[in-house]
């Protein structure tokens, strides 16, 4: 499942930690994956564990603590509201269930075009900013009022047009 030259870039990644603490590696490597396959499925975790030599829970348990790892194939635009208390009260429910709304999904779904994928977040750090989200784990989206969320996905689909 993993390539050759998948390997060759999880040596690169290892050879940044002395030998002993090789497992350090781990984010960097369901990263590469992620990055490859789009998502890190259980036979993924599983051979990053035998290549790092620690058990294949411990990998599961990185994967399924952060939620920049895809445990499942996503749309191509990823969205996650926040839902911490913060957020929450600066109106990141209504946020949410606009979305869900719009896209005709519900949280954790993905529309049938393939395009979105609706997940929850915990806090991303910009409280002062919310109700917050972030787009395929890397542009952050601050203010996000129902007109906002309009702009976003209609901008999206436009660009996919």
């Amino acid at each position: 499942m993993i390539s050759d030259s998948t390997r060759a870039r999880f040596d690169r990644e290892v050879a940044k930690y002395p030998a002993e603490q090789k497992q350090s590696a781990v984010m960097a490597c369901l990263a590469i994956v992620q990055h490859e396959q789009g998502f890190v499925s259980k036979d993924a975790e599983r051979e990053i564990a035998e290549y790092l030599g620690m058990p294949a829970i411990a990998v599961h348990e990185v994967t399924t603590f952060y939620n920049m790892y895809n445990q499942r194939p996503v749309g191509k635009y990823k969205l996650n509201v926040c839902t911490n208390l913060p957020c929450q009260l600066r109106d990141g429910a209504v946020a949410l269930h606009h979305l869900e709304h719009k896209l005709g999904v519900k949280m954790g779904e993905t529309t049938a075009d393939g395009m979105f994928t609706l997940q929850q977040s915990e806090c991303l750090g910009a409280c002062a900013d919310s109700p917050v989200m972030l787009v395929n784990d890397r542009t952050m989206c601050s203010f996000m009022t129902n007109e906002k969320l309009d702009q976003l996905i209609d901008g999206l689909r436009g660009a996919n047009a």
